[in-house]
């Protein structure tokens, strides 16, 4: 049951920061240069036939994910803790790193693991990473502290982010509304790569994926798709990126008027045709679509009360396609659920992994 509205300052505090962020020359609105119809028919093409074979019958084809072999070197060690550094060859289909920026073909992790634990008495959780998450550190405070509970974090850098942005985009606003599909796609083929990888080289026993907004919709894209048990722990997580960026706060950082005279798709539009169209390319990334996990009792919702990005209902519609699952949730909003609820994230995250059978 949701919490009774009493957190108005928190919804005031999304809107106020959405305000600065959003509706003000502080930063770039998102998708200035269009479209990006060059690589939209190819990546909707992908997607209906991936939705037309079944999710579900498309993960069974196509499992075990690529290999990887990351390339490692220790950033700092003590007696208790190591953190190292790796990266590799993104694993996505040759198709699509024909439209990938260069800068993004090559991943990067870092893995916090304890030293006097062997793998397969511990666990891993792989954090991904949120809208404007840019490098490892903000998830690393997040995942730091279950160390002493035998719990490893590895951080994935999202492409599109950090020293994987391409050098016209500034920030986190991607160019293209196609690079938002790539960095999702992108995004979920590592992910399951490196749960393989921890899986089958590593030895770890209990594994899990987590992510905060969009990185909630990869991690329960990517728990969906794996083929053994896997804690899946989506945090502040919208059913599908369309509801942040058509009813949340993002809407207001959205360059609609750039979509509508885009002149790459020969006509232009009206705002109403634009947000339908809009809805339609990104309900690919509807995860209600996606098959629900065999083993819901590891999955586990935090949700804010008050969230200005996240409507409720959003939310209770993810849970209800996966029947088993539970969401938890805080007295919050957005933003100040993100810094004021860690060890209620933490804790999911112990719970989750304690529910693997």
């Amino acid at each position: 049951m949701v919490v009774g509205n009493i957190g108005g300052a928190h919804h005031w505090l999304d809107h106020l920061y959405g305000a600065i962020m959003h509706r003000t020359r502080f930063a770039p609105q998102f998708f200035s240069g269009g479209w990006g119809a060059d690589k939209l028919e190819l990546l909707e093409q992908m997607s209906r036939e991936l939705i037309a074979e079944g999710f579900a019958q498309v993960a069974l084809q196509h499992w075990p994910p690529p290999a990887i072999d990351p390339i490692w070197r220790t950033l700092w060690e003590t007696r208790r803790a190591r953190l190292q550094e790796g990266i590799f060859a993104t694993p996505c289909e040759e198709m699509l790193k024909q439209v990938l920026p260069l800068e993004s073909q090559t991943a990067r992790v870092r893995l916090l693991s304890p030293r006097n634990v062997p793998s397969h008495e511990a666990s891993c959780v792989v954090h991904l990473a949120g809208t404007g998450d840019h490098g490892f550190d903000r998830r690393m405070r997040l995942g730091a502290p279950l160390l002493k509970k035998n719990i490893a974090t590895m951080v994935l850098e999202s492409p599109y982010y950090g020293k994987r942005r391409p050098p016209l985009q500034r920030g986190a606003r991607l160019l293209c509304v196609t690079d938002l599909l790539l960095l999702g796609r992108t995004t979920i083929e590592e992910a399951r790569s490196l749960l393989y990888w921890l899986e089958t080289v590593e030895g770890y026993k209990k594994l899990g994926i987590c992510g905060l907004s969009m990185g909630g919709v990869h991690a329960a894209m990517v728990g969906s798709l794996h083929r053994t048990p896997v804690a899946i722990l989506p945090f502040l997580t919208p059913h599908c990126a369309a509801v942040a960026f058509c009813e949340g706060i993002l809407r207001y950082g959205t360059a609609w008027e750039v979509l509508m005279r885009d002149e790459l798709l020969d006509s232009s539009m009206t705002r109403e045709q634009v947000f339908e169209r809009f809805r339609t390319v990104l309900s690919l990334t509807d995860v209600t679509q996606f098959p629900p996990p065999e083993h819901p009792k590891p999955v586990i919702f935090v949700a804010a009360t008050d969230d200005g990005y996240v409507p409720d209902y959003s939310v209770l519609k993810l849970q209800a396609a996966w029947p088993g699952s539970e969401v938890r949730w805080v007295r919050g909003g957005h933003v100040s659920s993100f810094i004021l609820h860690n060890k209620t994230f933490q804790k999911a995250i112990q719970d989750g992994l304690d529910r693997l059978p």
